[in-house]
């Protein structure tokens, strides 16, 4: 982030400076905007899929900082040359899809041209500045939950090289389509003030910038962490990509890793589209909330616990 352009306005509730999901805009009387961007390539080989997952995806980060999505405008590169419109009618579908899910319009987009498509929508939200969700909130003694299985990034790695199953393809689709509203509303109500998605760093790497950020050590319930199914398998295999790599070495000096094996830490370095939420909660509610994120379809878990500490996680 040092690379990039801060501002001292006061309006700028949350900026560039502790790598949130979003940023947030105050308007006075105790509402404030949240904005962010992301776009995808194809993770999966259906068109109307694409765009819902990619649509998801770009929802995500409005939730992961406690908000609500309002309104969207498309992002799209586009083979024109090779790709047909029909078939883009389709991503944009699939767009619409999870937009009308979430409660959110539409109102206008842009497009270019490029060799390889890609999707996404640039997403304003609204959130009460009191109730923003952050990665400088977790504190010390907490229990960290998890609202989706780990191993999206290896099942795409699957898809694209033709071996996926028909499981772990419907489990893997799922899961990326799932908004992280629920999440979000539960997280609040239980007082949760630090929260993000795990998506392109992978669970260690968005976790490890929460803990730097908020001056904490994390420990990790390894055997407690969901992975979809066959994911363990495929990173056996040797189907891994190439940004989980990048992501474990990236955060390798951060993690004391005790004696778990290398697929251990890739899987949980693996680069997610899509994820879902980690946060942090009071102990006393830990198994409250997890009750009822599960009674609401949401696939909750208890992954891990905060400390005091400089941002170290460990794994047991």
């Amino acid at each position: 982030m040092s690379l990039l352009n801060t501002t001292n306005n006061p309006n700028v509730l949350v900026g560039l400076e502790t790598g949130d999901d979003a940023g947030v805009w105050s308007l006075g009387d105790d509402r404030a905007l949240i904005s962010t961007v992301d776009f995808i390539t194809p993770v999966v080989n259906d068109a109307r899929t694409w765009g819902r997952i990619a649509a998801a995806n770009s929802l995500s980060d409005v939730y992961a900082m406690g908000g609500i999505p309002l309104f969207g405008l498309n992002l799209v590169a586009w083979n024109n040359d090779e790709l047909p419109t029909e078939l883009l009618s389709e991503v944009l579908q699939g767009g619409l899809d999870i937009a009308e899910k979430a409660g959110m319009a539409i109102i206008g987009g842009h497009s270019i041209s490029d060799p390889e498509p890609k999707y996404g929508i640039a997403v304003t939200g609204e959130v009460d500045p009191d109730h923003v969700l952050t990665n400088t909130g977790l504190q010390g003694g907490q229990d960290l939950i998890l609202t989706k299985p780990l191993g999206i990034g290896v099942i795409t790695t699957a898809i694209k090289a033709g071996t996926v199953d028909d499981d772990s393809l419907e489990a893997a689709i799922n899961s990326m389509e799932r908004l992280n509203d629920v999440a979000s509303r539960v997280a609040i109500s239980a007082g949760t003030t630090g929260a993000t998605d795990v998506t392109g760093f992978g669970l260690l790497g968005h976790l490890g910038k929460m803990t730097k950020a908020s001056g904490v050590n994390a420990v990790l319930y390894v055997d407690q962490i969901p992975f979809l199914p066959a994911a363990r398998q495929y990173v056996e295999d040797g189907i891994v990509p190439g940004g989980t790599r990048r992501n474990l070495a990236w955060i390798a000096d951060q993690v004391d890793a005790r004696s778990f094996s290398e697929i251990d830490l890739l899987l949980l370095a693996d680069a997610q589209t899509s994820g879902g939420l980690v946060f942090g909660v009071d102990k006393d509610k830990s198994s409250d909330v997890c009750a009822e994120l599960e009674e609401l379809g949401v696939d909750a878990a208890l992954i891990g616990e905060t400390d005091a500490g400089e941002g170290k996680i460990s794994l047991r």
